[in-house]
């Protein structure tokens, strides 16, 4: 049976490769480059970091106000630029977004941690972001303290 198919397929690749013509044989002329279309590469853009961070009552007045940061490279007026964009690189290389909500589900400590407030908003990793931080309970604590040098260490 074996044989019978070895023979069969050789007998195939012989017909195969008498059908060809010569043209087909000679060297391959190489294409032109197709014209991309935005969105088909990944650029720059796609893991741009800008963000603006507004921070109020937070116990620090120079901690409070609005505060661009932009990284690779780290800048903008940001106190804690580049501390900053290390933690959001290594949450990113992590697989950790330090900005998702805390769930509505979740059981969290009733304790006070001040009146601080912030907000968020911009791309991070390419994409867009708007979050808002408190420290109402020990998870926004908990949250507010994850991120932390982006947001500022609160009293």
């Amino acid at each position: 049976m074996l044989r019978r198919i070895a023979l069969t397929a050789v007998a195939s690749l012989a017909a195969l490769s008498a059908a060809v013509p010569a043209t087909a044989a000679s060297p391959l002329v190489p294409l032109p480059p197709l014209p991309l279309l935005q969105g088909d590469w990944p650029t720059a853009q796609d893991t741009e970091t800008r963000l603006t961070v507004t921070v109020s009552e937070s116990g620090n007045p120079s901690a409070d106000g609005v505060f661009e940061l932009e990284c690779d490279p780290a800048g903008g007026s940001h106190p804690a630029a580049q501390r900053a964009c290390d933690l959001l690189d290594a949450a990113a290389e992590a697989g950790d977004n330090p900005f998702v909500a805390t769930d509505r589900n979740a059981m969290c400590t009733q304790q006070a941690g001040g009146p601080a407030a912030a907000r968020v908003q911009g791309t991070w990793q390419g994409e867009n972001v708007d979050a808002r931080f408190s420290r109402a309970n020990g998870c926004e604590i908990a949250r507010w303290n994850n991120l932390v040098p982006v947001l500022p260490s609160a009293r």
